[in-house]
């Protein structure tokens, strides 16, 4: 039982254990007077209502709760297989991974291979690709997509995941020794949804190329998808709409705040230092900043008074801490704007807290020995899901171009 299921369930037997004793008193009137007083009638009630409330979020997070779990079982198999390390349990890797090969370069594999893979469930057939070839493919992506590398990643086998979203906060007043204490409301939660988005890639190899036994075809493909996919996605994560792909951190869906350069044409020391001020001290210890390479070399011209670079130690190593700006680590995506008249050019915050991705297990792999033929290719087309939206805007700022 989680953390947060034990604190929902300590206050709804506080909050029952009230009810009780609030409700005997009022049966008591009942019985005495006829009638009980207004007011602890409307205290019964709204106690009542709450115990309903509490209990309708305490189902939600064990419904949320029980998917988890059935979703990390069926991951466990994958985790596993990443992680396991060279101790000679390898052998029905060995046999996937050959029973793959086999069937990409030649279209066909016998019944004990077929075994060993497991068709994709699409109207296109082929099948799905080995644990350990998915978990080579995604480190490559990795690699390439610079968001990854400062976003949370989750991995799942649905469609998608839920996660508990507060959707309002009540304020503490200050109430003299026997003053009326009101109630204080506006705290609420949620579930926020990030659906999987479909993704593809096209690489066609030569037929005579496959025929050459020496050619690591394997690792041609998962070279070639991951950089098609890291590069779809990199733009996504930056820019998307959240229809039909993932949500941007700078699209106006996301409901991140910007803060204004102090120019209208340019960028400003001055900006820059009221932007990392912009975002709450909780989300400055992991902050960091997200730039394309013309920005980056826009922060670097940066002036004082006296003509001085401002941050010219921001290429450089120094006793082996990461080059930086205002302290603070940056991050190199080139699907971030360039700097222009009402331009958001510069992200900074706290981006593990900010921006959740989403990676769906299986990735699915068709070969396609027709369309090409002509021009003497095998077209390889591979599919996979994933999804990414803003889960807490507040963490990270825009920087936006404007006086």
């Amino acid at each position: 039982m989680s953390d947060e299921i034990k604190s929902v369930i300590d206050n709804l037997n506080s909050t029952f254990e009230d009810f009780k004793s609030e409700n005997s008193k009022r049966l008591d009137e009942i019985e005495k007077k006829g009638s009980a007083d207004p007011l602890l009638e409307e205290k019964v009630d709204k106690m009542a209502d709450d115990i309903s409330k509490m209990a309708e979020t305490k189902q939600a997070i064990e419904i949320q709760e029980k998917n988890l779990a059935e979703a990390q079982a069926k991951l466990d198999n994958l985790e596993t297989v990443i992680a396991r390390p060279n101790t000679g349990e390898t052998k029905d890797v060995d046999i996937q991974m050959k029973a793959f090969g086999d069937w990409l370069r030649k279209g066909e594999v016998d019944e004990m291979e077929k075994k060993a893979l497991y068709e994709s469930d699409d109207t296109l057939g082929g099948f799905y690709a080995p644990a350990e070839y998915v978990a080579d493919l995604i480190k490559g992506v990795t690699e390439i997509s610079p968001i990854r590398s400062i976003a949370r990643v989750r991995t799942t086998s649905n469609r998608g995941i839920e996660i508990p979203k507060r959707t309002g906060q009540f304020s503490a007043s200050f109430v003299a020794e026997t003053g009326t204490r009101s109630e204080t409301t506006g705290y609420t939660t949620g579930l926020m949804q990030i659906d999987a988005h479909e993704l593809y890639a096209l690489v066609d190899i030569s037929q005579a190329m496959l025929e050459d036994s020496a050619f690591d075809l394997e690792s041609e493909m998962s070279e070639e998808f991951g950089t098609q996919f890291a590069k779809a996605e990199g733009t996504a994560f930056v820019s998307g709409n959240g229809v039909g792909r993932p949500q941007g951190f700078t699209d106006s869906s996301a409901g991140v705040s910007s803060t204004n350069s102090g120019s209208g044409t340019a960028l400003t020391a001055n900006g820059l230092v009221d932007l990392t001020m912009a975002i709450k001290s909780d989300y400055m210890a992991n902050a960091s900043f997200v730039m394309n390479r013309a920005t980056f070399a826009d922060v670097l011209k940066l002036e004082d008074t006296e003509g001085q670079k401002i941050f010219v130690n921001a290429m450089s190593y120094v006793g082996g801490t990461p080059a930086t700006i205002l302290g603070k680590p940056y991050i190199l995506a080139e699907d971030m704007p360039d700097v222009a008249g009402s331009a958001k050019p510069i992200a900074y915050g706290d981006f593990s807290r900010a921006y959740t991705i989403v990676d769906r297990v299986n990735l699915s792999v068709m070969r396609d020995p027709y369309s090409q033929a002509t021009s003497g290719n095998i077209r390889y087309v591979a599919r996979r899901r994933v999804g990414g939206a803003v889960v807490l805007a507040e963490a990270i700022r825009l920087q936006n171009i404007s006086a």
